[in-house]
């Protein structure tokens, strides 16, 4: 059987996010480890765009979106019902389901991460790196997101409510980014709950897996498989911390 193939960079946060939910699913692909000063020529060739993450399924179809990803791979399997589309019950003033209603949250909450506190986010990292006089304002520009999050987990365990869904999956290789930026201020931060949210995720198995560090790819090398061989998907809640 063939195999689909994931290339992916270990550290990027949208590889890291694929290779969450292709772990969360059980699926099984072949990894592809690189960095990015190095590309395969394979890898250019399936997506002329050049980054990571890069699926090639098996009929040949090339998803190069890390989101598309996501998506496609819990189509295939979501055992822990990450994409929130078990009928929950019907309302007839919406005329839809509530799971559907919830994912439609999920995606929009996705979106808004991606395209507005990412560049937040961005700008952060770089008035930190540069020195630049504006960090506390590119800090505050991004507190403005972590604001919402901080409300939601106070409300429920998870970003959605309180069963793990993609959003949270979606959003953790960023919020750990931000976490990283300024550490010291962070661990003071006035958001104990995206704290304890984010520990839970760095002190699990799920990530420690999803996290290690294989060898670089070449062509001659044999497959390196990359799946979930555990019994059950769902991670253990830990004790709060920072």
């Amino acid at each position: 059987m063939t195999l689909p193939v994931l290339y992916s960079l270990r550290n990027c946060p949208y590889a890291m996010r694929a290779r969450i939910a292709i772990y969360q699913s059980k699926q099984v692909v072949e990894l592809r480890d690189l960095v990015l000063k190095d590309k395969p020529a394979q890898m250019i060739q399936a997506s002329p765009k050049g980054t990571v993450p890069i699926l090639l399924l098996a009929c040949e179809k090339v998803l190069d979106e890390s989101l598309e990803i996501m998506l496609w791979t819990l189509a295939q399997s979501d055992p822990e019902d990450l994409l929130h589309t078990e009928v929950l019950g019907h309302s007839p003033d919406r005329g839809k389901t509530q799971a559907g209603g919830q994912l439609e949250d999920i995606l929009r909450l996705i979106y808004r991460f991606d395209h507005e506190f990412k560049r937040c986010l961005e700008a952060y990292k770089c008035a930190k790196r540069y020195h630049e006089t504006n960090l506390h304002e590119c800090r505050q520009a991004c507190e403005e997101f972590l604001q919402d999050l901080e409300r939601r987990l106070s409300l429920h365990d998870y970003l959605i409510d309180d069963k793990e869904s993609l959003a949270d999956i979606a959003l953790l290789p960023f919020i750990r980014q931000f976490a990283r930026i300024e550490r010291q201020w962070y661990l003071q931060s006035p958001y104990p709950q995206l704290r304890r949210w984010l520990n839970e995720y760095l002190q699990c198995a799920m990530f420690t897996k999803v996290m290690a560090k294989y060898p670089l790819w070449s062509p001659d090398q044999a497959p390196i498989i990359f799946a979930n061989t555990a019994r059950s998907g769902r991670r253990m809640r830990s004790t709060p911390g920072s």
